[in-house]
């Protein structure tokens, strides 16, 4: 017994392409503030899970 597949034709690179083209319509460059915002923001971000790595690492090494 074979399952038949489904005759189904869909181009995905044009709705994909679409999709991005409706998205990147709505995209605008950020002012400074904004950006300077975000990178304050991600650079936090990057500070506070390093700090967090560096005490497990820390926690893990064996007292002697």
């Amino acid at each position: 017994m074979e399952i038949a597949k489904p005759d189904i034709k869909f181009d995905i690179n044009e709705e994909l392409f679409r999709k991005y083209w409706r998205i990147l319509k709505l995209a605008r460059t950020p002012t400074r503030d904004e950006f300077k915002k975000i990178a304050l923001v991600a650079a936090a971000g990057i500070l506070i899970v390093g700090l967090f790595g560096f005490l497990i690492y820390i926690g893990m090494i064996p007292l002697t």
